[in-house]
Formats: C-alpha cells, sequence, structure tokens
C-alpha cells in the first residue's frame, strides 16, 4: 500500500486535514501514522489530527472536526462573516452549557456557554480563509451574542461590530429582532440601533 498518496487523497477530500479515524477506515493504522510522523511524512497538528508536510494548516477547520458540539462566535464569527478584518488574537466558540470541550479546544480558544435551546440558533456553515466550510453563527446570531457579551470583549471590537453591521447591506434587522427576542436582548439592541440606523 502507498501510504502517502492514500493519506493525500484523505487530505484533499477533509481540507489538508488527516483523521486518524478516517485513516484507519481505509486501513492505515495510529502505528503506521505514527511511524510516518517519525519519518516526518506527515506533521501532527493536534490529538487524532495530521497534515502533509507542504500543507497549509487550516486552524479553524482543525478546531471544528476535534468536536460536534461546539460552533465559532463572536470575534471570529465576525470575522467569518466579514464584519471584521482583524483575524481575532484567539479563536472564540460556543458550547451548549452542560458540554465541556476538551482541554486542547479550551487552551487554544475562549469558549462562551449557552443554554442548549438556544445553541443552534442562527447556526450556519462559513468559509475559513482557507477555503473550508466551518459551524459557526450568521451575521445577525453573531450581532446578538456580541451584544450579550459586551462587557467581556471590549468596547471597542463591540461598538465596531455594530457599526459595520448597521452599515451592511447584507443585514437582516428582521432577523436580528427574531433572534433578539429568542436571547432577551431586545431591550439593549434597540437601545444600540436607535443611535446607529
Amino acid at each position: 500500500m502507498d501510504y502517502i498518496s492514500e493519506l493525500a487523497a484523505i487530505a484533499k477530500t477533509h481540507g489538508g486535514i488527516i483523521q486518524t479515524k478516517i485513516a484507519a477506515e481505509c486501513g492505515i493504522s495510529k502505528a503506521m501514522l505514527y511511524k510516518l510522523c517519525k519519518e516526518n511524512k506527515i506533521h501532527r497538528i493536534a490529538k487524532g489530527q495530521y497534515i502533509l508536510p507542504d500543507e497549509m494548516q487550516d486552524e479553524l477547520l482543525s478546531i471544528s472536526k476535534r468536536s460536534e458540539n461546539i460552533i465559532f462566535s463572536h470575534e471570529t464569527a465576525l470575522y467569518l462573516n466579514g464584519i471584521s478584518d482583524r483575524t481575532p488574537f484567539e479563536h472564540t466558540l460556543t458550547a451548549p452549557s452542560g458540554c465541556i470541550p476538551s482541554a486542547a479546544i479550551k487552551a487554544e480558544c475562549k469558549v462562551y456557554y449557552i443554554k442548549p435551546e438556544l445553541f443552534l440558533l442562527g447556526k450556519t456553515t462559513l468559509r475559513t480563509p482557507s477555503g473550508n466550510y466551518v459551524a459557526a453563527y450568521d451575521l445577525e446570531r453573531t450581532i446578538c451574542d456580541v451584544i450579550r457579551s459586551r462587557n467581556k470583549i471590549g468596547t471597542e471590537t463591540f461598538l465596531a461590530a455594530l457599526k459595520l453591521y448597521a452599515a451592511s447591506p447584507k443585514k437582516d434587522l428582521n432577523k436580528l429582532n427574531t433572534y433578539a427576542k429568542k436571547m432577551r436582548i431586545s431591550n439593549i439592541l434597540r437601545q444600540y440601533l436607535e443611535v446607529l440606523l
């Protein structure tokens, strides 16, 4: 078996990332991955994830593949939605309360928690700078999250996000209002939008 061409095929169909479980389904054992890693034919980027030496790692895709129960939110979602041009210093994601992400995710990312019934509200898939798709919140949900967490994310980021949203041709105020009601922030949202719109 030509392991490298097999792994290259896996990488090609999975955004450049070779996951141990997918390699195993193709007949490549953990021991073989370990051996190839020692020989510098592949590089380990996280537990159960490898890339080929000439591949650029898509950090967002790597994080998203580590858990089904995380969605990119707040600053990272602002960036993915095109409302912030700054790559976040630390990626932000949301998990349902009661579902604790792994220590590796918590070490790399800022994690927010929300009631399980609000977890999927506004979930969509957005394209990373590397061209892969990851679970993230849509623009309106992200604005609601930013308003809810305004004391944690900093005034500058918060106000810049609201101004850019207000000026965005993609904004959907009806959807924003629906989300704000479900997340119980309608009054606060109104105060800010009255100033901006």
